[in-house]
């Protein structure tokens, strides 16, 4: 009986050193590998992909502040709806990269009424759509999941930049309800619209943010009018968009200021460690990407 019991704390002992070497080994190779991104929260420190699934499960809008050709990011943005479903929770998917007057193709596109070709000649897609951001339609449609096109028609945006947010005033009833409703608020000292104008040459003129506050306002508006109990709205968009929780996020808050909202800032560094001290606080976490990692497009 001794002998057994000796035996079977020999076989625990040498299956606990197994265990350790295996980890030391693999935090060795990691080490001395290249590091593609890394995650920090608020305050800049060192934080993780499962700490940023935990609190996007609790949030009722998460928006994805990304670069529009960083792979990693886009990489990342499946990776946490498949995450999401796996855990049992339903989110509402959203991304800047199409546009109000673009839904009714998407609801067919996900219905499976029209097939590729016929969202591409019926739509107003980026470039990089079919490398980017198609893989998430197909997710939404593969698990019914609602895909919203927020941005607001790219005619639009150009007649706020020519006129002002006033010129919207005098379209149609039809063409108001790819936007929200008038008066758009619009606060020129956000630091973000503030900076805009700083930009020197044509763009110095007011207009300039407040064609990027329509875009903002839009796709908050947008966000909120598709808010489930299912799980979170996840909206990818451009990182201006939300950073230091400005743009969309102040006009969720405008409309709503008891929303959960939570942000994703990418930012690009030659080594994912340590934070730029200029990104760290500019979002809920930190996403910074391997700026040597091949572009998209």
């Amino acid at each position: 009986m001794k002998f057994k019991v000796v035996l079977s704390l020999t076989l625990v002992v040498c299956s606990f050193l197994r265990m350790h070497a295996q980890e030391r080994a693999l935090n060795k190779a990691l080490s001395n590998s290249p590091i593609a991104y890394a995650i920090y929260d608020e305050s800049g420190k060192l934080s993780s992909w499962n700490r940023l699934i935990e609190k996007v499960k609790i949030a009722d809008v998460v928006l994805f502040g990304e670069f529009h050709d960083d792979p990693i990011v886009h990489w990342l943005q499946h990776e946490l709806i498949r995450d999401l479903l796996d855990d049992g929770i339903r989110p509402v998917l959203g991304a800047e990269m199409l546009e109000t007057d673009d839904q009714l193709v998407v609801d067919e596109f996900l219905e499976g009424i029209i097939n590729d070709e016929k969202l591409e000649s019926s739509a107003t897609l980026w470039p990089n759509h079919f490398t980017d951001y198609h893989p998430l339609l197909l997710e939404a449609r593969e698990h019914g999941l609602p895909f919203i096109a927020t941005n607001i028609p790219r005619r639009y945006a150009s007649l706020v930049y020519q006129s002002g947010l006033d010129a919207l005033g005098e379209l149609s009833a039809e063409a108001k309800r790819l936007f929200p409703p008038l008066p758009v608020p619009f606060d020129i000292s956000l630091p973000g619209y503030k900076a805009m104008l700083s930009m020197g040459g044509s763009h110095s003129l007011e207009t300039f943010p407040m064609a990027q506050a329509i875009r903002d306002a839009t796709m908050a508006h947008f966000i909120s009018n598709n808010l489930n109990e299912e799980g979170p709205f996840i909206h990818f968009n451009g990182a201006y968009h939300s950073q230091d929780r400005e743009g969309i996020v102040w006009y969720l808050q405008n409309s709503d200021p008891n929303l959960k909202i939570l942000t994703i800032h990418s930012h690009m560094q030659a080594e994912v460690f340590p934070p730029d001290t200029n990104a760290v606080g500019r979002a809920t976490f930190l996403l910074i990407t391997n700026e040597r990692m091949t572009r998209t497009h």
